[in-house]
């Protein structure tokens, strides 16, 4: 009789735990894709140019590899668009030799010299009132593509202070030797392209966005053909 309940009892107990071993695992829900609700940005480029092997590049330091692969579509969320488009435009040229400062923000991103703005040597800048704040996400700029140049000393700054004095974020620098006055840039320097130098602006909240650039590998003068400032 001891037996038999003895047996009983390990029975109901194996029993026991084999029902509690089929119980379901609780699932935890997969993280989201932080990806999934972006969007490529309304980005249309120019027509290319030029074409062909970009000659007096030699001795150009940190000089960016040219893969000549289309650049991937940039993702942002869902309704961010072109702010700069007609916005007020200031320069440290108000009377370039070619061009007028408002023209490089009206939708022109040809490569004609009609479509350019030609500043003065050495160093300049441009800036651009969104007239409000806004979320930015990327700031597309066209220096020059009808010949393969590269800009020297290209500094993207953005703040809501109209002087850049206080409240300033540097979004690209690739001023190696400071010459600027900027800080030391660690970006590389790039060839100027249709596709325009695409900066990721990271979410970062500004009114102001000033460009600065010193002179190209040809000349001494700096060159806007558009710059394009999408956000929200």
């Amino acid at each position: 009789m001891k037996h038999y309940l003895t047996l009983t009892l390990i029975f109901a107990i194996l029993i026991f735990l084999g029902s509690a071993g089929c119980k379901k695992p609780t699932t935890q829900e997969p993280p989201k894709n932080s990806q999934e609700n972006l969007v490529p940005i309304p980005l249309k480029l120019p027509k290319a140019m030029f074409v062909g092997t970009p000659e007096n590049l030699a001795g150009i330091p940190n000089l960016e590899p040219d893969t000549k692969q289309d650049r991937p579509p940039f993702l942002a969320p869902p309704g961010v668009k072109n702010l700069a488009q007609g916005k007020p435009v200031t320069s440290s040229d108000m009377d370039p030799t070619i061009g007028r400062p408002d023209m490089i923000v009206d939708g022109d991103k040809d490569a004609a010299e009609s479509s350019l703005v030609e500043l003065g040597p050495f160093k300049q800048w441009v800036q651009i009132d969104l007239e409000n704040e806004y979320q930015l996400y990327a700031i597309v700029v066209w220096h020059y593509h009808q010949t393969a140049r590269v800009y020297k000393d290209v500094v993207v700054q953005v703040s809501n202070d109209p002087d850049f004095i206080t409240d300033v974020t540097t979004l690209f620098n690739n001023d190696h030797d400071n010459s600027l006055g900027l800080g030391v840039g660690r970006d590389m320097n790039y060839i100027d392209k249709a596709a325009g130098k695409l900066i990721d602006a990271k979410g970062v909240k500004a009114r102001y966005i000033r460009l600065y650039s010193q002179g190209n590998n040809q000349n001494d003068n700096s060159h806007y053909v558009e710059v394009e400032i999408y956000g929200k």
